[in-house]
């Protein structure tokens, strides 16, 4: 049989682990964030060929992160993450040098993605460069190699 008092103690430990439910469930939803999937971006168009004159660098969205496009000074296209593998910085195209260039710890990598000198511990990730489109008015699109 249960008693009027073990009644109350159950019914106010209920009250407490209700209340405690409610304040503790939507901190623990803000600190541990649900999965979100980046979406799956597999190419993308950077612009119209004309758009890039030779010896320049462009950053382009690509999915959740950044691509960087160079055009090299000979016309040739090629495409890379914009984002640093040391401290995931973004880089930059540096016409002077030729070469890629992180601001955050001076790392450099080359026009093959290559980590030519700095803290950059791996190369750059490559992307594949195709034109589509008729010739004067081509789509420069970039797409994971």
């Amino acid at each position: 049989m249960v008693t009027r008092r073990n009644f109350l103690d159950r019914l106010l430990a209920l009250g407490f682990v209700s209340t405690a439910v409610s304040i503790l469930y939507p901190v623990w939803r803000y600190i541990i964030p649900p999965a979100a999937a980046e979406p799956a971006t597999d190419s993308v168009i950077a612009g119209k060929i004309a758009e890039f004159k030779p010896n320049t660098g462009a950053l382009v969205k690509f999915g959740t992160k950044p691509a960087i496009l160079v055009r090299t000074s000979d016309g040739q296209f090629k495409a890379f993450n914009a984002v640093c593998t040391h401290l995931e910085c973004t880089v930059q195209y540096k016409a002077e040098t030729s070469q890629i260039w992180c601001a955050c710890h001076n790392g450099l990598y080359d026009l093959s993605g290559s980590v030519v000198s700095g803290p950059p511990p791996r190369p750059l990730e490559v992307f594949k460069v195709n034109l589509r489109g008729e010739p004067g008015q081509e789509d420069v699109v970039i797409s994971r190699a």
